[in-house]
């Protein structure tokens, strides 16, 4: 793929409240999706039924809802599956970016339209995905870098933090994109900020309350806490918690969750980036359906993430995952 193409590429806006249109043709068309991992959190299960409601509501098409159970094996037989169901598009939410290629190249082969949802697939993939449906997460990851470090500045902090991050399941482009958004923008805005270390929490909130335990005793002085999501960082908050350690220091997410919203209206988790799961869903099947329709679609087709901090937090709805 030529990359200069990206530069003009539009953005498109919150998909809140969005009517699925049917495709131009007067054809029934079916779509197949493959998801990552349902189960793991609610983000990925409020995902699942926002969009098979948004396909229910759609006469003209239909549907073929399978999930890969975080098995990258598992998601590559499904690519297969649908490839030989002959369906008219496919979307993805890849449970690997690099792993996934073959099985994304092969459905472009049969000439079925691909489109990646919520986390894009690596680079050397492009040529092979119609269009990417889903959040900036370069973006997101820079937007919680400056939630933080303008907290630190409130509090006088900026000059002397030291900060643990908790990102999510290596190999998963979300999980690396916006570590890399965050780890580029904060140094930007806040130099004299140490990240001491990293450590991925698999996007599960167990796992993140362990590795944050760890880090407490590791280090005797945290002032704050950057995860790639919600769940991983109430888990880090309970964690803190725990230890006697909450109140000193400030939690930032990416991807803000009911719990997470809770945690800062109680004044314990300072902000986050608000993402709906519902958009999300429903944009992917909006983008496959307008390239079925012979619509121009971008190739990175975002959606917008605002920040969202215990000061205007009562300008955003509680998440419902």
């Amino acid at each position: 793929m030529d990359f200069s193409k990206k530069a003009g590429l539009a953005l498109t806006t919150a998909l809140a409240g969005m009517i699925l249109a049917g495709p131009v043709s007067a054809e029934s068309w079916t779509v197949g999706i493959t998801q990552n991992n349902v189960g793991v959190d609610s983000y990925q299960t409020t995902y699942e039924k926002a969009f098979v409601a948004a396909a229910e509501a759609n006469p003209d098409i239909d549907v073929v809802v399978l999930d890969a159970g975080g098995d990258v094996a598992r998601q590559i037989a499904q690519m297969e599956d649908l490839i030989q169901q002959q369906v008219d598009a496919i979307i993805i939410w890849p449970t690997n970016g690099e792993a996934v290629i073959p099985a994304v190249r092969k459905a472009h082969q049969a000439k079925i339209p691909v489109v990646v949802t919520n986390s894009n697939i690596a680079e050397a993939g492009f040529d092979f995905v119609t269009s990417f449906s889903g959040p900036d997460n370069i973006t997101q990851g820079a937007r919680a870098a400056e939630i933080m470090c303008d907290r630190f500045k409130a509090m006088g902090t900026d000059k002397e933090a030291r900060i643990v991050q908790i990102s999510g399941q290596p190999g998963y482009t979300t999980a690396i994109e916006r570590a890399k958004g965050f780890e580029d923008r904060l140094p930007e805005v806040c130099p004299d900020v140490t990240l001491l270390e990293t450590q991925p929490g698999d996007w599960n909130r167990e796992k993140s309350q362990q590795v944050m335990e760890a880090f407490l005793v590791k280090y005797d002085d945290i002032d704050g806490v950057y995860s790639g999501d919600d769940n991983m960082g109430v888990g880090a908050l309970n964690a803190a918690r725990a230890a006697g350690r909450s109140g000193d220091i400030v939690f930032v997410g990416a991807t803000n969750f009911a719990v997470g919203y809770e945690a800062m209206a109680a004044g314990d988790y300072w902000g986050s980036i608000y993402q709906s799961p519902v958009d999300d869903a429903e944009a992917a099947l909006q983008t496959a359906l307008d390239i079925l329709g012979g619509k121009d679609v971008p190739f990175l087709n975002y959606f917008d993430t605002p920040k969202i901090t215990q000061d205007n937090m009562d300008s955003f709805t509680k998440p419902v995952f």
